[in-house]
C-alpha cells in the first residue's frame, strides 16, 4: 500500500501537469523523430506466452489466474521496480451468484515523464470452449486470446528497463474481460470497465492508447478496426503507415475492419482516452470473423506465431519510441 500511495502522489502531480499540454492535434500529431528503437524479441515474447500456458487457464478463481496474477507482478516488478506496479482488484458477480476475485495490473515506466502513453491487454482467458465441438463447458487455453496481447507487453517491459522510453508508457493488464456468455455484453470487460469507472489516479490523461488482443496467431491479418478509426482515426492511420515501412503490410492490412466490442471502446466512451485495438479479424458482412481456434481448445502454443509477434512488436516499438513528438 505505500508503494501505491508513492506512485498515486507522483502520478497525480505528472498528469496534472500533463492536463495542461497542447491540444488534441499535437497529442496525436507524428513524425519521424530520428531516435534509436531498441530490437523486438520475438523469442522473448512467445516465452512469455509459454510461461502463461505453462499455468493453465487462468479464467477468475482458478488455480492458474491467482498464479499468473503472481507471474505477472513478479514479473514487472523486476522491470519497473516494485514501487511503480500495482495490482487494482476488485470483485464482481458470476453467473452462478459466486463472487469472482479479479486482478487489473498496472506498471509505470519512466514515471518523472509528464507526458504519457498507455498500452494494455486482457489476462485473462475464457471459462468455457464455447466455440468448440468437445468439451463446451471446460476453460481454454487462451494462446492468442489472453496470452499473445500480454506477452507482447511483457516483452515492452523488458525492453523499457534497459532502454528508457522517451514518454511515460503505462501497462494495464485487464483481468474479467473474456468472463461472460455469448450475446451478454454486462459480463464482458469486467476489468476494463472497473478501471475505468475507478481510475488509480483521478484525471488520467494520457496522449493515446493502444489496446492488443489476439495479436500472435499464425496467418493473422489485422484491418483497421472500426470503433478505432472512429475514436482515433490518426493513430490508427499512423501504425498501419509504419507497419507498411517496414514491410509489415500483409499483417496490418489497409482495410476498414468491423466493429468488435473490446476493452477499447470501455476506455473510449468512459474516461474519453483515444484508444485503438490492433485485433485479429476478417471483415464479415454480419460481423467480425475470428480465427477458428477462437474459443475452442485450439488456441494452444501451436498457432502462436513469432512472425506475427514481431511484426505487431516493431511496429508499436517504432511508434513508441521514434514517432511520438515529445517536448524537452
Amino acid at each position: 500500500m505505500t508503494n501505491f500511495r508513492f506512485l498515486l502522489l507522483l502520478l497525480g502531480t505528472v498528469f496534472i501537469l500533463l492536463s495542461c499540454d497542447g491540444g488534441e492535434e499535437d497529442r496525436l500529431n507524428f513524425e519521424d523523430q530520428g531516435r534509436e528503437v531498441p530490437e523486438f524479441n520475438a523469442d522473448s515474447a512467445y516465452h512469455f506466452i509459454e510461461r502463461q500456458l505453462d499455468f493453465g487457464p487462468r479464467n477468475p478463481n482458478s488455480k492458474g489466474h491467482q498464479q499468473a496474477k503472481n507471474f505477472f507482478l513478479n514479473t514487472l516488478q523486476q522491470y519497473a521496480g516494485t514501487r511503480y506496479v500495482y495490482s487494482q482488484d476488485f470483485t464482481a458477480e458470476g453467473y452462478d451468484g459466486d463472487t469472482l476475485a479479479l486482478s487489473n495490473i498496472i506498471a509505470s515506466f519512466n514515471p518523472q515523464s509528464s507526458d504519457r502513453i498507455m498500452l494494455c491487454a486482457h489476462w485473462d482467458t475464457r471459462p468455457r470452449a464455447d466455440q468448440d465441438s468437445v468439451n463446451k463447458d471446460k476453460p481454454i487455453l487462451g494462446a492468442d486470446d489472453g496470452a499473445s496481447g500480454v506477452g507482447v507487453l511483457l516483452e515492452f517491459a523488458r525492453l523499457f528497463e534497459g532502454n528508457p522510453p522517451p514518454i511515460g508508457v503505462d501497462i494495464v493488464l485487464f483481468d474479467g474481460e473474456d468472463y461472460g456468455h455469448e450475446g451478454d455484453l454486462s459480463k464482458y470487460f469486467l476489468g476494463s470497465r472497473h478501471w475505468a469507472e475507478n481510475p488509480p489516479v483521478d484525471g488520467y490523461s494520457p496522449r493515446f492508447s493502444i489496446l492488443l488482443d489476439m495479436v500472435g496467431g499464425e496467418n493473422a491479418r489485422f484491418p483497421k478496426e472500426g470503433y478505432s478509426m472512429q475514436f482515433a482515426p490518426a493513430l490508427v492511420n499512423e501504425v498501419w503507415a509504419i507497419a507498411d515501412e517496414k514491410g509489415f503490410d500483409e499483417l496490418f492490412i489497409s482495410q476498414k475492419g468491423n466493429k468488435i466490442s473490446d476493452d477499447h471502446v470501455v476506455v473510449n466512451r468512459i474516461l474519453g482516452i483515444p484508444t485503438i485495438d490492433i485485433i485479429r479479424h476478417e471483415v464479415g458482412e454480419k460481423g467480425a470473423e475470428f480465427a477458428p481456434y477462437w474459443h475452442t481448445h485450439n488456441d494452444d502454443l501451436s498457432i502462436i506465431s513469432k512472425k506475427t509477434l514481431n511484426g505487431v512488436g516493431e511496429t508499436v516499438l517504432e511508434l513508441i519510441y521514434n514517432r511520438v513528438n515529445v517536448s524537452d
